[in-house]
């Protein structure tokens, strides 16, 4: 079974990249149209995040790039309560570039490939990962009208 290895989604945002950069690197934003139960973010190469929801629980991120206002990414674990390590974890990458009077939010999550576990769980990890990018990009354009109108 050839499982992939990464999803790539984007999406437009109607405000500046200095302003879409606010809402996917501090915390009080990105906890508001990511993590329904709030998140962590101590912005720098090596700080640590973690990530909260209610269904789900908390999981834990390492800020790996931080380039202000064009990327930023985080290693996160792919379960709840446990280090970000090689095996157990995907990097998730947003790239902000200026599109007319607005901005294009891409991400690219990766490593999906290197996860230790079954081709099943790879598979549904994917798929899971894959159906949440698209909604939580929607709720991302969603924030950006409230947090920025």
């Amino acid at each position: 079974m050839q499982i992939p290895d990464r999803i790539e989604r984007e999406v437009r945002i109607d405000a500046p990249i200095e302003r879409v950069w606010a809402l996917v690197t501090e915390a009080e934003h990105f906890g508001g149209w990511f993590a329904d139960s709030g998140a962590e973010i101590d912005l720098r190469p090596g700080g640590a995040m973690t990530l909260s929801w209610e269904e789900h629980g908390t999981v834990r991120a390492r800020v790996e790039r931080v380039e202000p206002p064009r990327l930023f990414s985080y290693r996160w674990a792919n379960a709840v309560d446990v280090e970000p390590r090689e095996g157990h974890s995907t990097l998730v990458e947003f790239s902000l570039s200026a599109e007319d009077a607005g901005t294009r939010v891409r991400v690219v999550e990766s490593g999906f490939a290197s996860l230790d576990t079954s081709d099943q769980e790879r598979q549904r990890q994917v798929d899971d990962n894959t159906k949440g990018w698209a909604i939580q990009l929607g709720n991302l354009a969603e924030h950006a009208g409230r947090a920025l109108a």
